[in-house]
């Protein structure tokens, strides 16, 4: 079973890419006939999923993995604990379940990779859902001390009143579309026409 493409995408960072990578070959080696090999890279692909934030999918991977290799395979068991903590919404326990293990090499970057990017994800739903909030619930909403998520929030434009501990949310930009009117688009179009004879 040829994983080049598998090893290439976790080899350049590709990791969007990942899930379906895996998907399409194991498909390729499902249509031949051939049983999944305890070679299959099922930590990745089951990281892969979860980078690309489609829990269903990993839910339906977890649930096809025999059994034998879930016992067998401690860092498979810990990158499901991730997409558990993503399935209930349990916030600090995906940053416990990130820590919570010495990742190999192979999936060190994705790991890290993923962190960052659902940190990013939780501070972009903050600063949409808050005015102001508490450093604490920063900081467990971020998986940081109170210190961290306070540097990581002050970096991002809030400001803090260190006599309550509390932040107030620098509200992003919402950037709004013009919506053509009708009727303009229709003057216009007879402007035009009236040129053109």
């Amino acid at each position: 079973m040829d994983l080049s493409p598998i090893q290439n995408a976790v080899a350049s960072g590709s990791y969007a890419t990942i899930a379906d990578a895996c998907d399409e070959l194991m498909l390729q080696v499902a249509s031949r006939g051939i049983a999944y090999q305890e070679d299959w890279p099922f930590t990745v692909h089951l990281l892969g999923h979860i980078f690309a934030n489609d829990l269903n999918s990993a839910r339906f991977l977890w649930k096809s993995i025999p059994q034998g290799l879930k016992e067998s395979k401690p860092e498979l068991v810990a990158a499901w604990r991730i997409g558990q903590c993503l399935w209930t919404r349990d916030y600090a326990g995906v940053y416990d379940a990130i820590r919570g293990f010495e990742w190999s090499p192979e999936v060190a970057g994705l790991i890290t990779a993923f962190s960052e990017n659902y940190t990013k994800k939780m501070f972009q739903l903050l600063s949409s859902a808050y005015s102001t909030i508490g450093v604490a619930d920063v900081a467990h909403f971020l998986g940081m001390s109170e210190d961290e998520a306070t540097n990581y929030a002050l970096q991002h434009g809030w400001t803090l009143d260190s006599s309550s501990k509390m932040l107030t949310v620098k509200k992003p930009k919402i950037i709004t579309e013009q919506k053509l009117d009708p009727s303009k688009l229709q003057r216009l179009t007879e402007y035009v026409f009236h040129l053109e004879h």
